[in-house]
Formats: C-alpha cells, sequence, structure tokens
C-alpha cells in the first residue's frame, strides 16, 4: 500500500515487513507546524493565547490533537478544552456549547471538510460562540469558504504541500484534467498513484514484493529528475533501464521507513478565500 492520506504517528514504528508506504507526512510533524503557526498567527491583530480543541472521533482526529494540545502548551499557549466530535451530526450545538464555556481565543477544528468539521464551524457561528478557527488539514479546500465567505476571514490553517517545482506544474496538469487542485491529499494521492505504476515498471512485475522492492528506488533516485505529467516519459526511461528520481507533485523524498519526509503550506483565509501564506 501507498497511502496518500494516513498520517497517524503510529504507522511509523508498524511492523509492516517493507510494504506500507505513504506520501503524506506524519501528524506528529503535521500538529508541530499548525501549532507553530498557530503561536505565529495574530487574530485581530492580537497574539493567539488560549485554544479550544474539537476533534473527529477517530484514530485521524485523536492522534493530530494530542500532537497538536501538547506543541500548544510547550508553546505557552493554554490550551482550554479538548473535545471529540461525531460526524454525521445534524446538530453540534451542545458540543459547541462545551467548548465556549471553557473559552479560548480560536477553536482548532480537527476533522473533515463534509462532515463534523463543518458542523462544528456551522453551530460556533450560529451561536456566537467563536469566529476564529485553526483548520486542520482536512478541513482546507475551497468548499469550506464557498459555504462560509467572508465569516471565516479571521481563520487559518496548515496541510501537506510544496511550492516547489512540481507543485506548480501538478496545479496546471490537475486543472486541465478538470481536478482541484487545492483539496485536501490531491497531490499526495497523485503520487501515490505515480509511485506503484513506476516501480511496476522499474521492477517487471506488478507482483507486491516487486513493486515494494522498487518504490524507494523511483521516489528517492538518484536518477531523472520526474515531474507531473511526465508519466509516460518516466515509463519510457525506466524500460530503457535508465534511473529516475520521481518528484512529483509533493516533492517526494521518503524517509528510510518509506513515508514523507514532509513539507506544509500554511493557510489563510482572505477575501473569503484560502490563501497560501508559505512553505514550512
Amino acid at each position: 500500500m501507498i497511502s496518500p492520506s494516513a498520517t497517524s504517528p503510529g504507522l511509523t514504528t508498524l511492523d509492516d515487513k517493507g510494504l506500507f508506504f505513504r506520501t503524506a507526512p506524519s501528524d506528529a510533524r503535521g500538529g508541530q507546524i499548525l501549532a507553530d503557526i498557530t503561536k505565529d498567527t495574530k487574530v485581530s491583530n492580537k497574539s493567539i493565547g488560549s485554544v479550544a480543541v474539537t476533534y473527529t472521533n477517530n484514530d485521524y482526529g485523536k492522534g493530530l490533537a494530542d500532537v497538536y494540545a501538547a506543541a500548544l502548551k510547550a508553546h505557552g499557549i493554554t490550551v482550554t478544552e479538548v473535545a471529540a466530535h461525531e460526524d454525521g451530526k445534524a446538530d453540534y450545538s451542545a458540543e459547541v456549547a462545551t467548548l465556549a464555556a471553557a473559552g479560548g481565543d480560536v477553536l482548532a477544528v480537527i476533522g473533515y471538510i463534509d462532515q463534523g468539521g463543518k458542523g462544528m464551524i456551522q453551530a460556533s457561528l450560529d451561536t456566537g460562540a467563536f469566529d476564529a478557527f485553526v483548520l486542520s488539514d482536512g478541513m482546507i479546500g475551497a468548499s469550506l469558504t464557498e459555504a462560509f465567505g467572508s465569516d471565516l476571514n479571521k481563520s487559518f490553517g496548515s496541510l501537506p504541500g510544496s511550492l516547489g517545482k512540481g507543485a506548480g506544474i501538478f496545479t496546471t496538469v490537475a486543472t486541465a484534467g478538470g481536478i482541484d487542485p487545492s483539496g485536501p491529499y490531491t497531490g499526495e494521492s497523485y503520487d501515490a498513484a505515480a509511485l506503484i505504476a513506476l516501480a511496476i515498471q522499474a521492477g517487471g512485475s506488478a507482483d507486491r514484493a516487486s513493486i515494494a522492492a522498487n518504490v524507494m528506488g523511483v521516489a528517492n533516485g538518484p536518477g531523472i529528475k520526474i515531474y507531473p505529467g511526465e508519466l509516460g516519459k518516466a515509463l519510457g526511461f525506466l524500460a530503457a533501464g535508465k534511473a529516475i528520481d520521481y518528484e512529483g507533485a509533493t516533492g517526494v523524498n521518503f524517509t528510510s521507513v518509506g513515508e514523507a519526509a514532509g513539507s506544509f503550506l500554511e493557510k489563510e483565509i482572505e477575501n473569503s478565500k484560502f490563501r497560501t501564506v508559505k512553505q514550512r
């Protein structure tokens, strides 16, 4: 398996027999980056001193919330409450009331853009409990700003991504294919699929052992740099016995255990749209 979105820190030490890879970086890094951004961001010209945290009640949500809360505390930021929410509910006013009672300059929403995370934002805005939100990777996408518009102009977050050469090319390639390149894990998904195809060609076999044995070679090089839209060319190079170094959409570079070292994009909402501030 090459997962584009499995981010649990526990997968780093999984005894996977060399069969598991991921193009998404671990939440151990993602939570730290999100906390760093929170520390560095001002809301209404004031530094953030306290944060309430809500997370979707699964391994992704709990794992990222734990890392994020610990990193906030290390920065000297007060964590007023950490509470789970369930996806698929029609009303989240009770959950928001609990978080509002604890207080906080902002509400960190660790969840999904089309599930409970969106519901928590809706209930917060409806009740006036919070008007500024810290958004995890699963909460960042055009559909969120389309739903809430200028109500989110104080909000910010992060998601895995790169401002490198491959990211720019991927935007063009994805758009031409009718795909929104800004969605969560879109580039990582492209890269995961590409690596499987390239590893099959490199080993001359679709056998899983052959794929697993060749993934690191095509991902980390050394060899000819390969970017989005160049898969046909890459397959030709491999068929001719030439080595490649797949950069892809996300600047793919695997650690020794086969997971993305990971860069992140700091995002803020300005004029009702997500804007990339910088790469971290």
